[in-house]
This record gives C-alpha cells, structure tokens and sequence, in this order.
C-alpha cells in the first residue's frame, strides 16, 4: 500500500519501482513502494522479479510469460532481494527461475521464458465491439468523488491515490455499482508519465498494472466488490502471456472475466489490446475468495 495523499509523486516514481539494482552476480534488490506501508502490492513484486530476471538474459530476447506464485505477504515499506537462477540457455528461448525474499524468506517465486524475436503465421481474438475510447470516460479518482457519499473512508482513501497507472473503466462496477453481472467488463489503462523507449520497460510496467483489480471481476458475478466488508480475497498465483510488442504509456484495453468461483477461489482471466485492434497480452489469475 502508499501514501493516499492525492498530492504524492507517485507517477514520478513508475521507472525506478520497476527497475532492480544489481547487488552481485544473479542477485538484485528492487526498492520499497514510495511512502509504503502495509502488505506489497503484488504487481509490484512481480515486475521487480521480471526486470531482474531480464537483467539476466541477452537483450535481443524478449519475455513472453511469466508465472508466479504468491507464498508470503510482503511488507510494502521494506526493498525486496530478487535471486535468480539461469535454468537454461537455448538457441531461441532462454527460461528463468526469480526467489523474491523478505526477512530471509520468500515471498513469490516465478518462472519466465524470453524468445528470440521471430515470424509466424498469427491469428487473435477480435478486438471487442462497441467499447468506446478513454476520451470521456472517468478516472477512478473521479469516480471517488462522483460517489464519496456511498463509499467507505478507507476505500474512498484508496481510490484518490495518485497510483502511477491511470485507469478508466468502462461503465460502473464495485463499488460504484453493485448489481451482480457476468461476462467481460473493461478498463482503459495506461501510464501517467512518459517511459524510457526501453520494451523490456513497457512489459515489466504492464506485468505491474495487470495485477490492479483482476480478482475483482470474480467478486463482479456475486455483486461484490473489494470494499464489501464481508469479503476477503488475496492473489494465490499470477500468469502473464506476452504476445507483442507495445507502449504502457500509450492506452490499452484491458477485458476481464471469471469463468469459475467456489472452493474458497476464484479464477480470472484478462486479455489487453492496443488501440488499433492488436491482442498483445493474455492474463490469467487465481485468488482466495471468502465471503461471509
């Protein structure tokens, strides 16, 4: 968690959350969340580990997919040691194993794959219809104030932070709207600031940002959402599928949806798009659900 003050920096900060500083051979330390307390944001963990991973491996290779596991909580006002191990070298592909600890224990694990860049026949899923562009739509920070009257302190607080990642939904969900619906819903992503025209950058800032409210579309099926009081969710693992190139400071479509709850998990999945139709990232995610 950060600081709620709407005045912080934070879209400043985007760059040097992502990056990780080489403390010896294979071993990295990423910086705690600017004003931090509180658990980890897991978006944050999970990109620290990949840039770190990618520190590793020839520049010309480009991630693909990642899968992490979340085993620990991690504690948002300390840096994180990043341990990589170098599994396997090929001549097309090279894999990685990330050991993210805290306190001498770990608190994610990941595997990563990177890919020579390479041609091929190609399809994708359409682009979806009849969602309309950003232009227009609201924030999540004016959508804070548009409901403050509705909203719990300590939500309303977490929505007018000045996260570095603008979101703009498309229509009305928890906890502005909490009518139970099912299928895809969508939000407009992006970074506030400008970023370096580095692609590993923009891959480590979308693995970021595809954590930020995937588990929500389980709760979206039951009418919930994360500021009901009866609800408790946690990220158990997170998968990430890399297919194009792209810009994080440049808007994206991100669709959601839960095929599946019960057991006291949900499972979600997302896909991103560019403006111009391209299916650049797949996102699956499965999270501890518990209601009552």
């Amino acid at each position: 968690m950060t600081d709620p003050s709407p005045n912080s920096k934070l879209e400043d900060t985007l760059t040097p959350i992502l990056d990780v500083e080489r403390i010896e051979e294979d071993f990295y330390r990423g910086i705690a969340t600017p004003n931090g307390r509180g658990r980890s944001f897991g978006g944050q963990v999970i990109a620290q580990a990949l840039m770190a991973a990618t520190h590793t491996v020839e520049p010309e290779r480009a991630n693909h997919s990642l899968h992490a596991y979340f085993m620990r909580p991690g504690d948002a006002s300390q840096p994180v040691l990043y341990q990589v191990e170098r599994d396997m070298d090929g001549r097309s592909f090279a894999t990685r194993r990330v050991v993210a600890i805290q306190n001498g224990k770990p608190i994610l694990n990941m595997a990563a794959s990177f890919q020579l860049q390479q041609q091929g026949r190609g399809h994708q899923d359409d682009f979806p219809a009849d969602v309309p562009g950003p232009e227009g739509l609201k924030n999540e920070h004016q959508l804070a104030e548009d409901h403050a009257d509705k909203l719990p302190e300590g939500y309303k607080a977490f929505l007018r932070w000045n996260r570095p990642i603008e979101i703009r939904p498309v229509g009305t969900f928890p906890p502005f709207d909490m009518t139970p619906r099912k299928g895809e819903h969508y939000r407009w992503i992006r970074a506030k600031v400008h970023l370096p025209d580095d692609p590993a950058l923009h891959r480590a800032a979308l693995a970021y940002t595809s954590d930020m409210g995937l588990l929500g579309s389980a709760l979206v099926a039951h009418g919930l959402g994360f500021a009901s009081k009866e609800v408790k969710v946690a990220s158990l693992d997170h998968a990430l599928w890399l297919h194009d190139d792209f810009r994080m400071d440049e808007w994206l479509l991100y669709t959601m949806e839960s095929p599946w709850t019960g057991g006291g998990r949900g499972m979600t999945r997302g896909k991103i798009f560019t403006r111009d139709g391209r299916m650049v990232a797949s996102v699956a995610q499965e999270g501890l659900l518990r209601i009552g």
